[in-house]
């Protein structure tokens, strides 16, 4: 009896250390899992994050930028905190609003990566150009894309400058104080200096014009637009002096030493087109097709 008794005492032994060894070797695998989760997850967070800035991306997203942020934090707290399976459910919630971010974008500026409509903004431009080479006179092209500004005199490039859009420049203009950046083919109403604007030196632009009044009547009997919106105004190419009311309107704005040479190098009259993009390789295109392959990667 005594024999069994101890016989059954070594079996029990030899069974509880394999128990905490298993147990052991699990915690070891949920410590290694959570670990490279949560750095891919930062990983990926980081370079999403970059590419949402470079088109500025942010305010579209809203509060979801701060709320995917708050919770790859949890997931990397709970996994101090050797809470690993917390850690992967914060982690999950954080792989769902990156998908999600990235989803978002690619359908709001998903028109940048597409040929029809950059094929149409190539026509536009090219026309504005031939105008200045016809008439030997300026003309300017901006692509929201490629944040830039060029000058063109007698159809040539004489100047291109970087510029800064409204705080949602990068979507088409739909209504007022949406931020937005309108597109289209529009002119130099007036030249306004020093003390005729709140900014350093302003070039304001006739939207809306016709074809804005046209496309925004039939957003708003299509119900796309509230009845109680603004079609908006007050559109401009300008300096630096009020950055604040810039991010504001959807103006155009340049830094001041540029802006002086670009406003005595042109008249009232002088054509101004604004556009999404000119190439398919533009900025906002290669940014998406970037955050698609890292949803993909998630």
């Amino acid at each position: 009896e005594a024999s069994d008794l101890e016989n059954e005492l070594r079996r029990l032994y030899i069974t509880s250390e394999r128990t905490v060894s298993l147990l052991h070797e699990r915690q070891a695998s949920q410590h290694r899992t959570a670990q490279a989760t949560v750095a891919r997850l930062e990983e990926q967070l980081h370079a999403i994050t970059s590419r949402v800035e470079s088109i500025d991306g942010r305010i579209l997203l809203g509060e979801r930028v701060v709320q995917t942020d708050l919770l790859v934090k949890q997931a990397r707290s709970f996994f101090e905190q050797k809470d690993f399976q917390r850690a992967m459910q914060a982690a999950v919630k954080a792989d769902h609003a990156l998908k999600a971010q990235a989803s978002l974008l690619s359908q709001e500026l998903g028109r940048y990566a597409d040929a029809s409509r950059i094929a149409y903004w190539q026509t536009m431009a090219k026309q504005t150009i031939d105008w200045s080479r016809i008439h030997q006179s300026t003309a300017i092209v901006v692509s929201k894309a490629d944040r830039e500004l060029t000058l063109y005199k007698s159809g040539r490039k004489v100047l291109s400058y970087r510029v800064r859009l409204g705080f949602n420049g990068m979507l088409e203009k739909q209504f007022q104080g949406d931020g937005a950046t309108p597109e289209g083919r529009y002119r130099v109403m007036d030249k306004r200096g020093q003390g005729q604007t709140q900014f350093y030196r302003a070039l304001a632009l006739d939207y809306p014009n016709a074809e804005d009044r046209r496309r925004f009547n039939y957003a708003k009997k299509s119900g796309r637009i509230s009845p109680a919106k603004g079609i908006g105004g007050q559109i401009e190419i300008h300096g630096a002096d009020n950055e604040l009311l810039a991010q504001t309107l959807g103006c155009v704005m340049l830094d001041n030493t540029n802006m002086t040479v670009l406003y005595e190098g042109v008249s009232v009259g002088t054509p101004v087109t604004i556009v999404g993009a000119l190439t398919r390789e533009n900025a906002v295109a290669l940014a998406l097709s970037e955050l698609a392959q890292r949803r993909d990667e998630i």
